[in-house]
């Protein structure tokens, strides 16, 4: 059966070309701003990100939500433009825009005709120093983030059980803030912190410009120059350093309880070492572990909880390696109707144990492998993932020749390398488990 499979992989992936590298340059302004160059010829169209190093957990003590509130108030206008116009702008024009804020970077996009990319420079380039901020703008958008955290948090307890689940996990990391704030601290962000922010962390050398699409590196540099070029860089940019996890010797329990739940589950997660720069190996074990232990209906705890044993409704592993800092690396286990969260938990328990004692199925490591590659190779015909695969890994450490090199790195991971990776990330005493269930019933 190996063999057979094995042959059928080797046929299969004769369709599937060998992964090509992108077309990137990169350069460097004289104000410190990195440019990403990413050309894509088959289309007109462009899409221009500007990257900031700057995300919720770089935010000061007592203004969590400060880098969210943020990014909401760079569309309320500028010296130039009015509350409103940057994004009917570049609706006039044929296009789309949007931003979102993680833990380490703040993103401001357009996807537009590449004839436009000289308007959208101009536009982006104009709100990194001209922010206009009025009361009047700082309290409608402050009212506008508590409704998004009413309406994404506050009203599901999923998002509820997750925010407490992660304040557990990380001790001293900013991880462990919400990356839309406690709601007590959104209520008191106002005109001074959010200017504060927006004077440190909103410069040229603290920010990464990605162009992909139907450009040339030439083109994106005479316009770059042109129009972020002129920005000073910040001479007083603090070094980017966090507050960071002391030695994790004790694993910790949670159980939210919430009316609302419809159906209870088990979440555990372990913490976990994200991708490095130059050091990529244990990552692409790891994201080769999530998979063989829960990706999908052919893994690991799917096999053993949902079909062998017939405790859970859907099982599942996640790893996010690419993080500035530490990541975690979760599991999540549904169970059947009429069984307990102890017995799933329980299950997962034993199948991780017994997957530590066989090892990695040859056959199923292949598949992953292969998979993962057919992926990647797919995910060059869109030039929105580009640009964000991008930007992603270089605001949180990472280089191009990391991105370029993963695929490659993806592909020598072997079955010991799987297993020294998951005898040191599945360490419980670095572990959170908890429970997500409904209120108690009382008599």
């Amino acid at each position: 059966m190996l063999r057979l499979a094995a042959l059928f992989l080797g046929l299969f992936a004769l369709a599937v070309p060998a992964a090509a590298r992108d077309q990137v340059t990169s350069f460097a302004l004289d104000n410190g701003m990195e440019v990403v160059v990413i050309e894509d010829t088959r289309a007109p169209v462009v899409v221009h990100m500007l990257w900031y190093r700057a995300g919720s957990a770089d935010e000061p003590p007592g203004s969590s939500g400060v880098a969210h509130f943020l990014e909401h108030l760079l569309f309320r206008g500028t010296e130039t433009l009015e509350p409103g116009e940057f994004s009917a702008t570049v609706a006039r024009n044929g296009g789309s825009d949007n931003a979102f804020t993680s833990y380490d970077y703040t993103a401001y996009f357009q996807r537009i005709a590449a004839d436009r990319l000289d308007l959208m420079m101009q536009m982006e380039a104009d709100r990194m120093v001209n922010l206009k901020l009025s009361e009047t703008d700082v309290a409608v958008e402050r009212e506008v983030i508590i409704e998004e955290r009413n309406q994404r948090v506050e009203n599901n307890p999923r998002a509820l059980f997750r925010e407490q689940k992660n304040a557990v996990q990380y001790l001293n990391h900013r991880y462990g803030v919400p990356i839309i704030g406690w709601r007590h601290e959104m209520v008191a962000l106002d005109q001074t912190k959010a200017r504060a922010f927006y004077d440190r962390y909103y410069a040229p050398n603290n920010a990464i410009l990605i162009v992909a699409g139907d450009v040339t590196p030439d083109e994106v540099r005479e316009l770059a120059e042109t129009h972020y070029g002129p920005i000073p860089a910040n001479p007083d940019l603090p070094e980017r350093t966090r507050p960071q996890e002391p030695p994790q010797t004790s694993e910790r329990r949670l159980i939210f309880r919430d009316a609302r739940v419809a159906q209870p589950y088990v979440s555990r997660s372990y913490l976990a070492p994200e991708r490095d720069s130059g050091a990529q190996e244990t990552a692409a074990a790891l994201s080769i572990l999530s998979d063989i232990l829960g990706g999908g209906t052919t893994s690991v705890l799917a096999e053993k909880l949902q079909f062998d044993d017939q405790i859970a409704t859907f099982t599942g592993a996640f790893y996010g390696g690419t993080s500035l800092d530490d990541t975690t690396f979760d599991f999540i286990v549904v169970p059947t109707p009429g069984v307990t969260l102890e017995e799933a938990e329980a299950g997962l328990d034993r199948a991780l144990a017994e997957f530590l004692e066989t090892g990695v199925d040859a056959e199923q490591l292949e598949r992953i492998k292969f998979q993962m590659r057919a992926s990647q190779i797919y995910a060059r015909d869109s030039v929105n993932s580009l640009a964000n695969r991008y930007g992603r890994a270089l605001t949180q450490g990472l280089t191009v020749q990391d991105v370029q090199d993963w695929p490659d790195i993806l592909q020598e991971v072997t079955a010991d390398d799987v297993m020294s990776a998951a005898r040191m990330v599945l360490d419980r005493r670095t572990s959170v488990t908890g429970y997500l269930m409904a209120e108690e019933v009382t008599q």
